[in-house]
């Protein structure tokens, strides 16, 4: 039941389908999402896995956040093997069930992590003691368990909507028209308090570090360590949300108030489509986030590969030696 898909139940505009874009797009997207996604977080779960002297919150919230997207990217293989099939659903209503619910739950866990991220990095370099014990390890893991609870619960609708038997195939994935207005009032739900509220947050603490370097007297060296790692932070979750999930949402949004019986709207469907895609895509532009902002990840990255890799220091080629540059910064 996701908003890039045709009206199921409706025979009369099947010839507003979008079907052959959707299994031309979907299969060559989906695949390069997967591969570097799933990588990318995988890696960085095991990186942020590895003992360390010293733990953080801000690392708490980014291996939440990559969780979250590698458990998301391990669906994309079945959402393929859909479209390829012709849009032919073969693994059972459990998993088709699970499908739309994992991509929500996967993009609102997202946005929040990602907006609490951007928060505690803000509190930590602005008001670094006043506020120790909102940004301590157990509160971060508490507050991670409070955002799970209430994506998921709130999520829980959507694993009310199966597969659907229409002729010889089974349908998953798709609109149904007869629940039009139960899917605005989600949209409109989620639209205010999924996205636009953390967005708002989020530019909020934009404007306010920007305010705080601004008064803050710059040494030669440059910007302290803190006030970079937050000002990284918060402009890596911005270009995510700008990127990945404004298009989304409002192409979303357009799409259900727009849509009318025995109307065509294949362009507009067209363009759902792509910026699910670039919803989806936000799990590989996060682990950009942990390399560049994250608490002792490249000493975490180093001691890894040494432990794990001992061929590194004899390893003469560009990436290796990229690598081996980048995790003694």
């Amino acid at each position: 039941m996701e908003p890039s898909g045709t009206f199921s139940s409706n025979d009369s505009n099947s010839n507003c389908s979008i079907e052959n874009f959707k299994r031309d797009f979907y299969p060559i997207v989906y695949p390069i999402i997967f591969v570097w996604g799933t990588l990318g977080n995988g890696f960085s779960i095991y990186v942020f896995l590895q003992p360390y002297k010293k733990s953080t919150p801000v690392n708490v919230f980014m291996l939440n956040l990559a969780i979250s997207d590698f458990l998301f990217g391990s669906t994309l293989p079945f959402r393929v093997d859909y479209y390829i099939r012709r849009s032919n659903w073969i693994f059972g209503d459990v998993a088709c069930r699970i499908m739309s619910y994992s991509m929500y739950v996967n993009m609102y866990s997202s946005i929040y992590f990602l907006t609490v991220l951007s928060i505690v990095r803000f509190l930590a370099t602005v008001h670094p003691f006043r506020l120790l014990h909102v940004t301590s390890i157990r509160s971060a893991w508490i507050l991670c368990g409070i955002i799970w609870i209430l994506i998921m619960t709130s999520s829980a609708v959507l694993l009310k909507n199966g597969s659907e038997q229409k002729g010889n195939v089974t349908l998953c994935l798709e609109l149904n028209i007869t629940k039009i207005v139960k899917l605005k009032t989600m949209n409109y739900i989620a639209l205010v308090i999924g996205f636009l509220l953390p967005f708002c947050m989020l530019s909020i603490c934009y404007l306010l570090i920007i305010r705080a370097l601004l008064k803050v007297e710059v040494p030669e060296s440059g910007l302290r360590v803190s006030h970079k790692k937050a000002l990284i932070t918060i402009i890596i979750a911005l270009i995510i949300f700008l990127l990945c999930f404004l298009p989304y949402h409002i192409l979303r949004t357009l799409h259900l108030i727009m849509w009318k019986v025995d109307t065509c709207g294949d362009n507009l469907h067209k363009a759902v489509v792509v910026t699910l895609t670039l919803a989806a895509s936000n799990s590989c532009l996060n682990p950009f986030l942990y390399y560049f902002a994250g608490e002792n990840f490249k000493d975490r990255l180093r001691s890894a590969l040494r432990k794990d890799h001992p061929w590194k220091t004899k390893c003469s080629i560009p990436v290796c030696t990229w690598l081996k540059k980048e995790t003694q910064v």
